[in-house]
């Protein structure tokens, strides 16, 4: 078959894409490599494997995983269909029977007329597009190599190094201060003020949490610059305190007086919602992290949208790299989509998948392509993809953060205090107007 499009990478991403493709009548030529070349982490041969997790994450629809896979839903997502099909009981989470899924969507597509699968190992980026790569965090080393030489290797990482990341409005402002080192510039940064018996309290604590096992194919050096927290606070009691932690050029409002040490939160996007613990990336378990990081002063009712972690991963920096459509700026008939593109999760890779595929049929068909609003949670992802810091760049998936605000914050991401009670209010909000936004 010539095909009108060539997608590699049969992931979830990939089986989204060549499903709208297909059904949009275009001819698709979907790669796979797998079983012909394996991964460190898959085990079959089946289009859409699921290998780190069986959940797609809260069907809850008040929830940010929840309105998401609502939206995917809608737009008719061949991966949201199979995964309801294959359902298994886990509360509010849409968990699945992993080798049935996968056989579900393998079968759908092998079944469409206008899909050929192709069990073969891409070495480099087809010369002639449309192309969609959707090879997800374990990319082979020579597509790796072929992206890189298209990109430039300073906008491919083979390894996340990600520090937490919390609302807002979840902090205490009466706690926290807004401050630059020695007030030099705007007081970009939040600071958690720590006294000496609580910073002694905290380094005793991530000595003493328990951490994530490092998989065989996760090995890997650890530039000084991305230490795991705790494994900083294993070379001497001072060692954070003259690291990320450091109080140098600080003063808290409250005393007068430098804190002993310092959590620093960097705004992380446009409207001020999302602040990241500057340097915290750290293998801890996720229920260790949330335990320990609310005894920082100031976090103590912290709402944790993205936890800290340190694995390989095959991504972009998409601000740098993608244009608003999700091809690439110095090559317009190659796309990507899925973990590469720099998005977490199951759904998150679906969804861009399904629109990066929607954007090709635009170009195809000669028509402006318009992304998802982004007041809805796809495009509120995909705006991320667009806007963030290409700096400090560092994959996400969906949470309320990414929505625009309903109101104004202020620049030090402070406002009117919500509790609990109002923060559901303003979600309930956020999804109402995110599904008349979708329709």
């Amino acid at each position: 078959m010539q095909p009108d499009v060539t997608i590699i990478g049969g992931g979830l991403a990939g089986c989204e894409a060549a499903r709208v493709a297909a059904g949009a009548g275009r001819r698709v030529r979907l790669v796979e490599m797998r079983p012909v070349r394996g991964t460190e982490a898959h085990k079959t041969g089946d289009l859409a494997e699921l290998v780190c997790s069986n959940s797609l994450g809260s069907a809850d629809p008040s929830s940010s995983k929840g309105l998401l896979l609502e939206e995917l839903t809608a737009l008719g997502s061949l991966v949201v269909a199979a995964a309801r099909q294959h359902a298994v009981p886990a509360g509010n989470s849409l968990a699945v029977e992993r080798e049935g899924f996968a056989r579900t969507v393998t079968g759908a597509l092998a079944a469409e007329p206008n899909v050929e699968v192709v069990t073969e190992e891409c070495l480099a980026i087809p010369e002639r597009g449309p192309v969609l790569i959707a090879t997800g965090p374990l990319t082979a080393p020579s597509l790796s190599a072929s992206l890189a030489a298209l990109t430039g290797q300073q906008h491919l990482f083979f390894y996340d190094a990600i520090a937490p990341i919390v609302t807002a409005e979840s902090i205490d402002h009466d706690v926290v201060f807004a401050a630059s080192r020695y007030d030099k510039g705007a007081p970009d940064f939040l600071n958690c003020p720590l006294d000496r018996e609580q910073y002694e309290a905290f380094v005793a604590a991530l000595l003493a949490a328990e951490v994530v096992p490092t998989k065989d194919f996760e090995q890997a050096a650890h530039f000084e610059g991305c230490m795991p927290i705790e494994e900083l606070a294993s070379r001497g009691p001072k060692t954070l305190s003259f690291g990320p932690m450091k109080p140098v050029g600080l003063t808290d409002p409250r005393t007068g007086r430098r804190p002993w040490a310092v959590v620093q939160l960097r705004r992380e996007d446009r409207d001020g919602q999302l602040y990241n613990l500057v340097g915290f990336q750290t293998k801890l378990r996720w229920g260790e992290q949330t335990r320990i990081f609310r005894t920082i002063p100031g976090l103590g009712e912290a709402e944790f949208v993205r936890l800290g972690s340190m694995h390989r991963n095959t991504f972009i920096a998409a601000p740098a790299v993608l244009a608003a459509d999700l091809s690439l700026r110095w090559r317009r008939d190659v796309w990507l989509a899925g973990q590469i593109t720099g998005v977490e999760g199951y759904a998150e890779s679906a969804a861009v998948g399904l629109v990066a595929a929607l954007s090709m049929l635009a170009r195809l068909d000669g028509r402006p392509f318009t992304p998802p609003p982004r007041t809805t949670m796809i495009g509120a992802l995909l705006a991320y993809l667009r806007e963030a810091d290409p700096a400090t760049f560092q994959p996400m998936n969906s949470n309320f953060g990414l929505l625009p605000p309903l109101a104004p914050v202020a620049a030090d991401g402070s406002g009117p205090r919500r509790g609990r009670q109002g923060r559901g209010e303003r979600r309930e909000a956020l999804v109402t107007r995110a599904r008349a936004a979708l329709a």
